[in-house]
């Protein structure tokens, strides 16, 4: 879900090519995710090889790594740790809308509407522990650092940028600036285009920059105020925001009481609203756990590793996966990119 408060942020556009070299810390869950809603056939049934196994996950994951090694990108991906108890309303709600999207998803089958099937199948799917732990086989067959964050992986990654050891976050989610990331990197995607959702269309997108401290500048506020501001406009951790409190709305609120957080959601009628305390999701928010004991270090591509995993187990094409590794190889060769390794 995130916090929508996009519409208030000025992102500053970049190239692909301009981000050679740069650490950028992926949300792992989120990414699997969009895969495995996306990465689908004509009727919307999820990728799967001759013995019935989800392969969208592995699909996408591969071809998404392979894309941004080539262009010189430094991957890491943190996978979310103990989920906070506070954001169980924002599970149940997710799971609800699963439930109603397979009874959709049903009504389409027994009707053989494939526009339908499409529509909601991908709406059904569920990234199990069996494809996280295929992911991570993944990672560690190409090189690429990963780590399991204490809680919530984009504040886990918002401390590594903090900390000096990445250069951006990689999210669509505001989150990350609440948890305090300097920097995150929106629309990030090698072929310049994201598909509309729903739809079979696609538009133009381009790799934007958002610097917090620019933001909390240019806006007039502080961190403490931002956190206010996304939770009047709702969080994971108090999914329903203030009826009626929009991002300009709640802006103009913060703005008109700085700091002092007791005015601000006392006016908000808070109370009203919401079951939880705003004293609760405030320190959910502004403490989340995160740890300084990781370490960020690219190896050798595995080759043998990668093709029994992709080949052997998920039945992809050994031509195809051969000549995506003859391109990192040669890419690797490259000045500069010997930094991975």
């Amino acid at each position: 879900m995130g916090t929508a408060i996009s519409s208030l942020l000025d992102g500053e556009e970049t190239a692909v090519e301009e981000l050679a070299h740069r650490v950028l810390v992926v949300d792992a869950y989120n990414m699997l995710y969009q895969f495995l809603t996306t990465i689908r056939t004509r009727d919307g049934t999820p990728l799967k090889n001759s013995k019935g196994r989800t392969t969208s996950h592995m699909v996408g994951l591969f071809s998404r790594i392979s894309n941004f090694m080539g262009h010189q990108h430094k991957l890491v991906f943190v996978y979310d740790g103990k989920t906070p108890d506070l954001k169980a309303a924002e599970i149940a709600r997710r799971k609800s809308v699963k439930q109603q999207a397979a009874k959709h998803l049903a009504k389409a089958e027994q009707e053989e509407d494939i526009a339908g099937m499409k529509k909601y199948a991908g709406r059904t799917a569920v990234l199990t522990k069996d494809m996280v732990k295929e992911s991570q086989q993944l990672l560690d067959a190409l090189g690429i650092p990963w780590l399991v964050a204490p809680s919530e992986a984009e504040a886990q990654a918002a401390r590594m940028v903090q900390d000096g050891n990445a250069d951006f976050v990689v999210s669509q989610d505001m989150d990350c600036l609440l948890f305090g990331a300097p920097k995150m990197l929106r629309n990030l995607s090698i072929s310049g285009k994201r598909k509309r959702p729903g739809t079979s269309s696609y538009y133009t997108i381009n790799p934007e920059i958002i610097t917090l401290e620019k933001e909390l500048e240019r806006l007039e506020i502080s961190q403490t105020q931002l956190i206010a501001l996304g939770m009047l406009v709702g969080t994971d951790f108090n999914p329903k925001g203030i009826k009626g409190l929009g991002p300009k709305k709640s802006l103009k609120l913060v703005k008109e009481h700085g700091d002092d957080l007791e005015k601000i959601f006392s006016e908000a009628k808070w109370d009203e609203h919401q079951e939880v305390s705003w004293e609760t999701v405030y320190g959910v928010i502004n403490d989340m756990p995160t740890t300084e004991k990781y370490e960020i270090k690219w190896k050798k591509i595995d080759r043998e590793a990668v093709m029994n995993l992709l080949v052997d187990e998920f039945e992809f094409s050994a031509e195809r996966v051969t000549s995506a590794l003859d391109k990192l190889t040669i890419a690797k060769q490259q000045k500069g990119l010997s930094e991975f390794f």
